[in-house]
């Protein structure tokens, strides 16, 4: 085999998790932006909420995850705790319409954020868990500067929003823009954190910057191509999945699936290793 040319491996299945890296759809900001740049650092973009067409996008994909059978198998939904996050999140992976007199909170209420939606349903889908640590690029644009948790909860009273320290958005200055190299060291903190979770199956809807600094910090051991898998850009809406592999032993959480077999008195050796004793 060649010098330090990428082979396949192995790893201890428990070790493992998929996740399914999704990337808000179409905002306000979006629209604004393409149109001219400058356009980001206009307050009336603020805590941006999707576009009608980032609400089709939404339902694409949530006709998607039904039909590939992943809403089956995610087992939580770790969400950036920005306006048009939250809306992606719930709208792919929450619950049908929301009814009155259902005995559960609504992961949204009917028109939330800007929208023309009818209220969401937290029955029948994975908790959902919002987290600060894979927002976007903070500062200086106020599309990425998010609202008060006290609003969230009232838009959205079945996300889970304890991880979130303080209630005004404290991380967003007006004048110093995140650089590249510290989203990508806050990125691979947030997966580390990840392979903590007991959780064998996550989807995490974030944001373009957050998820192409973060992924490029990965696959520099694999061929180009998949690299590119990993980290090439994403669009609006997308859903990518990879195998986050803990090789850091961050998890303590036991193996499920394995065996442990015989257990003899004796060596056990295979024939062809006892032949020869």
């Amino acid at each position: 085999m060649e010098a330090n040319k990428p082979s396949q491996g192995l790893y201890p299945l428990h070790r493992c998790k998929t996740i399914h890296l999704v990337r808000h759809a179409q905002g306000i900001h979006n629209v604004e932006g393409e149109k001219n740049h400058d356009a980001y650092l206009s307050e009336d973009l603020f805590d941006a909420h999707l576009t009608p067409l980032g609400w089709q996008q939404v339902e694409n994909l949530r006709k998607h995850v039904k039909a590939s059978g992943i809403s089956n198998r995610i087992e939580l939904v770790v969400v950036s705790p920005l306006l048009r996050t939250l809306q992606t999140a719930v709208g792919t992976f929450g619950g049908e319409g929301y009814r009155d007199g259902v005995d559960a909170p609504p992961l949204m209420t009917a028109g939330a954020g800007k929208s023309d939606r009818p209220a969401i349903s937290s029955l029948n889908c994975p908790p959902f868990i919002a987290v600060e640590s894979c927002r976007e690029h903070l500062g200086v644009h106020p599309c990425d500067r998010r609202s008060n948790i006290t609003k969230y909860r009232e838009l959205f009273p079945a996300i889970d929003f304890s991880l979130i320290e303080t209630d005004e958005d404290v991380l967003w200055k007006p004048e110093i823009r995140e650089e590249d190299k510290d989203i990508a060291a806050r990125g691979v903190k947030f997966m580390n954190w990840l392979s903590t979770r007991k959780e064998k199956v996550i989807a995490v809807v974030t944001h373009s910057g957050f998820l192409y600094h973060t992924l490029n910090s990965f696959g520099n051991d694999c061929v180009p191509d998949v690299k590119s898998e990993i980290s090439s850009h994403f669009a609006n809406c997308e859903l990518r999945s990879v195998v986050l592999v803990d090789k850091c032993m961050n998890s303590s959480y036991p193996p499920v699936t394995n065996y442990p077999g015989k257990r003899p008195s004796g060596e056990d050796l295979p024939s062809d290793i006892a032949d020869k004793k």
